[in-house]
């Protein structure tokens, strides 16, 4: 369903991806685990036409997207969930999950729908509706960033470290939402430094360092491989 093939792409004269090659089949969860600075998020960002590529290819559905928009690469299906808890803080929970629907604000009934949708997954977003979003707590704000991007109705969502900053109960909710995100019919690319819980919940895995992939597996082979155990699992 994704194709990234030989992506490159700099920050000024610093290089921070280079010929990053990866694949999502339409009913995969695909894991992409690296150390700070590795250049992740930069291969999302590219990926969602926030970065520009200087070189290589991003292909969706057999549809080359290297060069178009951010909004037009949301409205073919590619949503992301960004990392930092970018949400707007002064606007309602509720204000945030109806601007994810901005591509379809035309069709309310779908959007009421879909609200409805994201409340049943997060029961407490919808006990905390009419709150300012920069008063839930952390773990709170990552629900809404994932119920944001849900209202997007993605064919494919990013997750850019969804982990990052929670407790280990809150992680173990987080990835729990992301399995069943999947299982109801979602291909995900997740980002992610938990390397073992991102090896248990995918199918397929990559490796990156200083901007490329090294390595590249089955995620349970992966997890059994001893380089990948020594620098991401602790042994």
């Amino acid at each position: 369903m994704l194709e990234v093939s030989g992506l490159s792409a700099s920050y000024g004269p610093v290089r921070a991806l280079g010929n990053v090659s990866l694949a999502v089949g339409p009913k995969q969860i695909v894991c992409l685990l690296g150390a700070n600075g590795a250049g992740k998020s930069t291969t999302l960002n590219c990926i969602s036409g926030l970065v520009a590529a200087t070189e290589g290819r991003v292909t969706f559905d057999g549809r080359d997207i290297t060069r178009h928009s951010v909004e037009q690469i949301v409205e073919y299906g590619i949503v992301q969930v960004p990392e930092g808890r970018e949400i707007f803080p002064t606007l309602t929970a509720e204000e945030n999950l109806v601007l994810g629907a901005w591509v379809h604000r035309r069709h309310k009934q779908q959007v009421r729908t879909d609200l409805a949708r994201v409340y049943e997954l997060f029961p407490r977003l919808a006990e905390r509706s009419r709150q300012p979003a920069g008063t839930l707590s952390g773990g709170e704000q990552q629900m809404l960033l994932i119920g944001r991007g849900l209202m997007a109705r993605p064919r494919l969502l990013m997750f850019d470290e969804p982990s990052l900053g929670l407790s280990p109960i809150l992680v173990e909710q987080v990835f729990a939402i992301i399995a069943r995100i999947h299982a109801e019919g979602t291909p995900i690319l997740l980002v992610e430094q938990n390397a073992k819980v991102a090896l248990e919940v995918s199918s397929y895995g990559y490796i990156i360092e200083n901007g490329e992939i090294r390595l590249h597996g089955g995620s349970a082979k992966l997890a059994g491989d001893p380089q990948v155990r020594k620098a991401y699992l602790g042994g």
